[in-house]
């Protein structure tokens, strides 16, 4: 489908106390089929009406984004669940009452009403309460379902700022609501409740420590840490290329020493080819790197802040010109395997042991 150029609105709004005409004219144009780019407390998100097929294509098209990635149902209150759910498994109430609202995506199997456009040609819908006083607002003002994957261009590290929707998706959508920098910047964890098994899809904040505590048993998926190949995607960013900068990208894992030096003869490799370098490090780290753009992401002690500076880090390479990256990497423990996660799909699981 190739989109009509439209003109896009940016409208600022209040991100803890959102002004309520703002909200009943971005709820109405979502209801009109329209589509709002709006903060959670994840990632910007780009919102439709879940339960009309053709704004689940609008969705789509904007983002040119694999009509069989599935789309993330957000709702605003726990009635809307039974709508939507052809079974509500007791581990989803018990995980709701512990995380929702908040950045975790259940899957569980959906109801009729739901069409297969939004879920990408599956029987089952993946479901998320946000914490945010905007997305909330807003799932209320325009009926209570609203579909919304993260708001950039399929492939492009997700938008943690307004202006980094604007990057991708001016003139494309009609309307984005500018709250400010979102809390956490990675995507939702993604919780398959569907099997005999509760299993992790996609790790986030909500880690599998988390999760341990709540239901006493929980899996993941092997291919979280690698690359799959085809096959029909459970859930958003299993199969795609997702979050990835413009310049080619390698991990290097192994010694702090060892990776310092690695990476400064890779740069300097590529800057003898006449390519423009970037290393993506952290405070400890960043006066050992020579490239043309080195950027830390904080304090290798703060995984959060790591994780808030990823994708605003990476599209500020995109920004400079940077045509060859090369990243430090980070423990897979915590919060720090949902960094790794999108480290790795970001670099096309290009890694270095040293």
């Amino acid at each position: 489908m190739i989109m009509n150029e439209m003109q896009t609105e940016i409208v600022k709004v209040d991100a803890s106390a959102p002004e309520a005409d703002v909200i009943t004219r971005a709820g109405e144009t979502i209801r009109k089929g329209g589509l709002v780019a709006f903060p959670t407390e994840t990632v910007y998100g780009l919102g439709g009406d879940a339960l009309n097929p053709e704004s689940s294509r609008k969705i789509y098209a904007a983002k040119g984004r694999p009509s069989d990635n599935p789309l993330i149902v957000h709702i605003a209150r726990m009635e809307d669940l039974e709508p939507v759910c052809a079974k509500i498994p007791a581990e989803m109430l018990r995980l709701a009452e512990a995380f929702w609202p908040g950045p975790l995506t259940m899957i569980v199997p959906k109801a009729g009403g739901v069409p297969t456009e939004t879920t990408g040609g599956l029987d089952t819908v993946a479901i998320r309460m946000p914490d945010h006083p905007v997305a909330l607002e807003l799932i209320r003002a325009a009926g209570g379902y609203i579909a919304a994957p993260s708001a950039n261009a399929s492939g492009r590290p997700s938008p943690t700022l307004a202006e980094h929707v604007a990057e991708d998706l001016d003139g494309r959508i009609e309307m984005i609501l500018d709250g400010g920098e979102v809390g956490i910047g990675v995507e939702s964890t993604i919780v398959d409740l569907s099997g005999e098994v509760p299993t992790i899809l996609r790790p986030g904040y909500v880690t599998e420590e988390m999760l341990l505590r709540v239901l006493g048993k929980i899996q993941t998926d092997p291919t979280l840490m690698q690359h799959i190949e085809g096959g029909r995607p459970k859930a958003p960013g299993m199969r795609y290329r997702h979050y990835a900068p413009k310049g080619t990208m390698t991990l290097v894992e192994g010694n702090a020493k060892e990776v310092a030096e690695q990476i400064n003869r890779m740069v300097e490799a590529a800057a003898a080819e006449g390519q423009k370098t970037g290393v993506l490090c952290t405070d400890e780290s960043m006066g050992a790197y020579r490239a043309d753009v080195v950027q830390s992401l904080g304090s290798r002690e703060e995984m959060r802040a790591i994780a808030l500076h990823l994708y605003r880090a990476l599209r500020e390479f995109d920004a400079q010109g940077v045509q060859v990256i090369c990243a430090e990497s980070f423990s897979r423990e915590g919060f720090g395997q949902a960094v790794m996660n999108r480290l790795l799909k970001a670099a096309g699981y290009t890694v270095l042991q040293v």
